[in-house]
């Protein structure tokens, strides 16, 4: 027969939870066994074993000390199982000492690289500048105003670029007003070009190019008297206005408001001539301004770049088509470069209209019809920096080679493809240049040439017409509301903003008069020959900048 599990006698505590007095428990007649002490934990006691009956411990008369005493049992030897007071050595967290030292350990396996074995073989690269100092030093290399803001200049508004994201606005198609020039037919064997191919760059030193600003063109001021339109600008102007919240680097605009009249212009030597490099990277370039890899050498590098490629890939075989007026920049026996200048018109209201001077830079016949080029060129000044290389990747992995340009030079290819939409270009040819030696930005090679369509590519770079559009009418509405006067539109150097200054009237002007920058923070030119240069840029003086400096 199967023995009975006896419970025995639970006493009851009226007056709570838990077990009652022990007034009241004396009275009661318990089967619990005896010698048992109650002891009460808190939560936040660590709990072992509840009693170990196979210990032994050292005689009582050989060191009293090691004889384990409980608070309940009052050293009662019967109570020993259950007294792990000074057990330290089996539980080494009961020691208070070690407690405070004790962490937890993580086990788990460490994570494996991300692109698997291939990591062996970046060991041996040498390192980029760390990015957590890059914001820091990127602002103290070249995020410097481009414009001297004097102390009589007063602001009267900045607008942050997120508003410019909202902004759309539909012009109906332009219609040209004018064109002059001349322009040559574009060689198509440089489409054939490959890296293993190469082609080296030509030099056109005795090619004149122009960067007249807004009111010294003569066809605009004939325009502007005719009251042909109420907005008059240029096409490098329209297009840093319309791709302005991809810019990095600080830029400044002109506005002169004259009559019921706007003009846009840019400064004699402004930023706007040359050509930024690497302005959207992540990789900050070096700091020092004499360096051949900082940003104002490689701007001026790329300028004189895309200027000789222009005309090198050209037939230059005499024939050319000659439009309603020469060259309005030229005189008499120059050898001009190959270039049309397309003055158009939009209407932005019914009471507003835009005339813009629009460039481009070639001709060819397809299908019996004649269609306009755009010519510019990227240039690669050293692998390491963009972690391609051309020479390797373009004729294999193009796209991948366009997508590191489209995230280092997001603002610059905007503004090519935006220049091509305003002159209505059928065709856009981007041609990759890169330096004989990353060392030597002297001699050059053409790795190849690329055509796309303007829109097409807008499209693909996520560039929005109506959104350019959308800037450029409320840039233009703001300045109409101003008085009669002349203002500086500056691009932050640090901010994704713009701010309109009002300026004196002289200002900019030859007999204006500024603060000049300390000695150690101007910026030096590459060479010594740009003191004689004309205001209106009637010279090749990009290309001469270089040509000097290495003789």
């Amino acid at each position: 027969m199967v023995g009975v599990f006896e419970v025995g006698a639970v006493p009851f505590n009226p007056d709570g939870w838990g077990p009652p007095d022990s007034a009241a428990a004396a009275s009661i007649t318990t089967t619990l066994p005896l010698h048992v002490p109650f002891a009460p934990f808190s939560r936040s006691d660590k709990l072992g074993r509840i009693a170990d009956f196979t210990r032994s411990f050292p005689s009582s008369n050989a060191n009293p000390s090691n004889r384990p005493s409980s608070r309940h049992g009052a050293g009662n030897p019967a109570d020993s199982p259950f007294d792990f007071s000074l057990d330290v050595d089996a539980f080494p967290l009961a020691n208070p000492e070690d407690d405070s030292s004790f962490r937890l350990v993580d086990a788990k396996p460490p994570p494996r690289p991300k692109f698997g074995p291939k990591w062996r073989f970046n060991q041996n690269r040498p390192q980029l500048p760390q990015r957590r100092h890059e914001e820091q030093r990127r602002e103290a290399a070249i995020f410097k105003s481009s414009v001297d803001i004097q102390p009589e200049w007063n602001m009267l508004d900045q607008i942050p670029f997120s508003t410019f994201s909202k902004l759309s606005f539909s012009v109906p198609e332009p219609e040209d007003l004018l064109i002059c020039g001349s322009l040559e037919y574009y060689d198509r064997s440089f489409d054939r070009i490959t890296p293993k191919n190469e082609r080296r760059l030509e030099r056109f030193k005795n090619r004149n190019f122009f960067k007249v600003t807004t009111t010294d063109d003569p066809v605009i001021r004939r325009l502007a008297n005719e009251d042909k339109a109420t907005v008059f600008a240029t096409d490098t102007i329209l297009s840093t206005l319309m791709c302005a919240p991809r810019s990095v680097y600080s830029w400044d605009i002109v506005i002169q408001r004259v009559g019921n009249k706007l003009f846009f212009d840019k400064r004699d030597g402004s930023q706007l001539d040359l050509l930024s490099v690497h302005e959207t990277s992540q990789e900050p370039l070096p700091e020092a301004k004499d360096d051949i890899n900082s940003a104002y050498s490689l701007s001026v590098e790329a300028a004189y770049i895309n200027q000789n490629f222009s005309q090198q890939v050209l037939v230059r075989d005499g024939n050319k088509v000659s439009f309603d007026e020469p060259n309005p920049f030229a005189n008499e026996g120059d050898e001009v470069a190959s270039v049309a200048y397309r003055y158009r018109r939009w209407k932005l209201d019914n009471d507003m209209h835009l005339v813009a001077r629009c460039e481009v830079q070639s001709v060819v016949d397809v299908n019996n019809q004649k269609s306009f080029l755009t010519l510019n060129a990227l240039n690669e000044f050293d692998p390491k920096y963009s972690g391609v290389d051309w020479r390797q990747k373009l004729e294999t992995q193009r796209g991948a080679v366009l997508a590191t340009e489209l995230k280092n030079n997001a603002n610059k290819l905007a503004k090519w493809t935006a220049q091509a939409i305003l002159a209505n270009a059928d065709l856009m040819k981007l041609g990759y240049v890169s330096r004989v030696h990353p060392r030597d930005h002297f001699n050059h090679v053409i790795l190849g040439v690329v055509g796309y369509k303007p829109r097409d590519f807008a499209a693909q770079i996520n560039l929005n017409t109506a959104n350019m559009w959308g800037i450029v009418k409320s840039i233009v509405d703001l300045c109409m509301k101003l008085n009669e006067g002349k203002y500086v539109l500056v691009k932050d150097p640090s901010k994704p903003q713009v701010r309109i200054y009002e300026v004196p009237a002289d200002a900019f002007e030859n007999d204006y008069v500024e603060e000049p920058l300390p000695e150690e923070e101007q910026v030096q030119p590459p060479t010594e020959d740009t003191e004689d240069r004309e205001a209106n840029g009637t010279t090749n003086d990009v290309e001469d900048k270089k040509i000097e400096a290495q003789n």
